[in-house]
């Protein structure tokens, strides 16, 4: 704890040096952390990639952020670690929990993410508003265990205020979630809104949607 603790309160410059030096993180120059708690085992930000206050991301093997992508603030992250003496997910030897963000996506604040297993969110994605859950795990009820299974988020999608994503999930590049949808199953079809509980296909997109389009991240 005092470890982590060290480099918490010194500027960002001086700071990144040392999670560098004493965690062996990889942190481009002109990536920044805020006065967040970012400790996974391991952890790569490229250029221009951002995390925001007060956000917690613990218990991750890895977490990976590509260039000018972002995590704002208040955001719960959290993992199992890949424990050998631990009961829990021991029949999953090959759980990855970890969070892998592409270039010039963003995560807005106050969301839960749990990376029990993998997260992987692909790039030019938004995880918009407030108050959505990606839950990689819960209890099998057959087997009266927990269990677990990834979440993957494909190239430009939009996903709206308050869902919920369960382990297992896929969204499809260029498709948009609706707001307080559950999304429980893994889709195909792209360029597709998929709303309600459970989300199930609603509409199509156009194909040339300046969204699932843009060349910059950010959007005014």
């Amino acid at each position: 704890m005092l470890k982590k603790l060290i480099p918490f309160f010194f500027p960002w410059k001086i700071r990144r040096i040392l999670l560098q030096r004493l965690f062996g993180y990889n942190i481009h120059p002109d990536a920044k952390i805020g006065l967040a708690w970012i400790y996974p085992e391991k952890l790569t930000m490229e250029e221009g990639a951002r995390i925001d206050h007060f956000t917690i991301a613990i218990h991750l093997a890895e977490i990976t952020m590509g260039a000018h992508s972002y995590i704002g603030r208040g955001n719960w992250i959290t993992g199992f670690p890949l424990q050998k003496d631990s009961r829990h997910f021991s029949h999953q030897i090959d759980r990855k929990p970890e969070l892998k963000i592409e270039k010039h996506s963003a995560i807005t604040k106050n969301h839960h993410i749990d990376c029990t297993d993998s997260i992987q969110i692909g790039s030019y994605v938004t995880i918009a508003g407030y108050h959505s859950q990606l839950l990689t795990h819960s209890i099998d009820i057959y087997s009266c265990r927990q269990d677990s299974a990834p979440i993957r988020i494909g190239d430009y999608c939009f996903i709206g205020t308050n869902v919920t994503i369960l382990g297992g999930a896929n969204l499809p590049a260029c498709s948009v979630l609706g707001a307080k949808s559950l999304l429980n199953k893994n889709f195909e079809e792209t360029h597709t809104l998929y709303a309600g509980v459970p989300a199930k296909p609603k509409g199509e997109f156009p194909k040339n949607t300046a969204y699932f389009n843009r060349k910059d991240g950010f959007i005014y």
